[in-house]
């Protein structure tokens, strides 16, 4: 009898930290990549009141996205508070393809969006009105949502610093 109580003993915990993990990973569950249209960024902010956030703006076929985006995704993954909404330009057709990098960084468990709008001018304009299409684009939003809007890669010190200054 005692010869079998390690055996049953490691099963049970097995068990339970099995569980506890999974429970863990359900506050992290992938997000769904949901249309951007016109409004979109108005909703993100509202949802977001006195909280500050960052906006990352990419590509599928963007050169220098990547990078970004693993950066942010060490980012968060060091400050788990950190709330990053993803917003690819690509056309909404590219959904799999925008989840499927999103997962592949680090980040599928962000707040997702896809450009949905045949004209999307209209969008970037909505955006940011000195934006003209540039990748990436990291748009800081402080409690207040002043933005401060960065295109191409922002240097990991930066990120670093304005997540000590922002984000608690």
């Amino acid at each position: 009898m005692l010869r079998h109580y390690p055996a049953r003993l490691s099963r049970a915990l097995v068990l339970f930290l099995s569980g506890m993990l999974l429970s863990l990973g359900a506050g992290a569950a992938e997000q769904p990549v949901r249309p951007f249209v016109a409004g979109t960024l108005q909703k993100i902010v509202a949802e977001r009141q006195g909280k500050p956030f960052i906006l990352a703006l990419w590509s599928v076929s963007c050169t220098h996205c990547p990078e970004e985006l693993k950066t942010l995704a060490r980012l968060k993954q060091a400050n788990p508070a950190l709330d990053v909404v993803l917003v690819s330009t690509d056309d909404a057709d590219e959904s799999p393809r925008v989840r499927e990098l999103a997962q592949r960084f680090g980040l599928a468990a962000v707040p997702q969006w896809v450009f949905a709008d045949p004209a999307p001018e209209r969008l970037r304009f909505e955006i940011d009105r000195r934006w003209y299409g540039e990748l990436p684009r990291t748009l800081f939003f402080d409690r207040q949502h002043r933005v401060e809007a960065v295109s191409g890669l922002v240097p990991p010190e930066r990120l670093a610093r304005w997540i000590a200054e922002h984000v608690r």
